[in-house]
């Protein structure tokens, strides 16, 4: 079991650390927008809230999104995921298969300073995609430069 974890822990720091690197090949001008399923479970504590909503699911954060916070803090970026108020069927990312646990473990994290692009964000519940996960539909607004 200590080895799982030390594996597990492994694996999520190479994942952080290839994510970094990209970020920083990155012009730091441009938009930088991530989205995916981060299994990070993001709760309601004050130490947080530097990167994201106040309208998450989860009471407590979990390792992951201890690690997304640390991430998103470290590069100047928040979690817009939590940051919408919907209800609480609406911040359901996850649902397992007997739908008894709903989670919210898909996020979008974005620059700080353009966190304004992003109008709303929430899953879709209706489409079936053969997933235990739901589309997420985010709302942007951004407007693009002409370059001749």
């Amino acid at each position: 079991m200590l080895q799982q974890r030390t594996i597990q822990k492994k694996t999520k720091e190479q994942f952080y650390n290839n994510l970094q690197y990209l970020l920083d090949k990155t012009p730091k001008n441009n938009t930088i927008i991530i989205l995916g399923d981060i299994n990070a479970q993001l709760g309601k504590e004050s130490l947080y809230n530097a990167v994201t909503g106040q309208h998450t699911l989860h009471e407590e954060t979990n390792i992951n999104g201890e690690l997304l916070c640390e991430f998103a803090y470290a590069n100047n970026m928040v979690v817009m995921s939590t940051n919408f108020q919907h209800k609480r069927i609406h911040k359901i990312t996850w649902l397992s298969s007997d739908q008894n646990t709903a989670s919210q473990i898909d996020h979008t994290i974005i620059n700080e300073y353009k966190k304004g692009v992003i109008e709303d964000l929430k899953p879709m519940r209706g489409p079936n995609i053969d997933s235990d996960h739901f589309l997420v539909k985010e709302v942007t607004k951004q407007k693009l430069s002409v370059i001749y």
